[in-house]
């Protein structure tokens, strides 16, 4: 009788802390749900950043135009630091700092698809913060031309500088901007490690 009680105890008595250990090492829906939550997060692109830095530059492209058209003639020098820096209204019918002029419209086009492109770019490689700075530089600068482009079929650029005769290309805000980050995304092409400044990891 008391070897039949502790031969029907022992299956029993082990069964049951295999059991309690099993329920308490399995993961409930409550446990899973902030792990996912906190995984989408690291591995979301910075788009906040992306695109507040874009409108931030639209923006202040847009006001400083509006500025220097109502408050300087076409043609018009207005210095600010002696001879070295001017401002100047001119209207540019090309690209990038006065280059292929009279292509407006072309270039408008052409803008349309590279403000499409740095999205899906930064849709893929938007997890580090240095890459969200330089590709929200890249799409503010472009859509600040473009907008000129689509609502006066030129570009208003004015800030002039150089020393004598030797004067830079004329360029405004979105000019800078662009200028800004090619110079983040060669630096990163030769740096590679800067495109891991601010990365959210995707393996948590």
């Amino acid at each position: 009788m008391d070897e039949a009680s502790r031969t029907t105890e022992t299956p029993t008595g082990l069964s049951e802390p295999t059991a309690t250990m099993d329920a308490a090492e399995a993961p409930t829906d409550e446990q899973d749900a902030p792990t996912a939550a906190a995984a989408a997060t690291r591995t979301a692109p910075h788009w906040v950043v992306f695109l507040g830095l874009a409108a931030f530059l639209v923006v202040a492209d847009q006001l400083s135009k509006a500025w220097l058209v109502a408050n300087v003639a076409p043609g018009e020098v207005v210095n600010v630091v002696g001879d070295v820096v001017r401002l100047v209204f001119n209207k540019n019918s090309g690209a990038l700092f006065g280059l292929f002029r009279e292509n407006a419209v072309l270039f408008g086009i052409l803008s349309l698809g590279v403000v499409g492109l740095i999205v899906v770019y930064h849709a893929r490689a938007g997890r580090s913060l240095y890459m969200s700075l330089a590709l929200g530089f890249l799409l503010g600068g472009a859509l600040g031309n473009l907008t000129d482009r689509l609502r006066l079929g030129y570009v208003v650029d004015f800030v002039d500088m150089g020393i004598g005769d030797f004067r830079w290309y004329t360029f405004n805000v979105a000019d800078a901007a662009i200028s800004t980050a090619i110079v983040m995304l060669v630096a990163a092409a030769i740096i590679p490690s800067l495109t891991g400044l601010g990365e959210r990891s995707s393996d948590g």
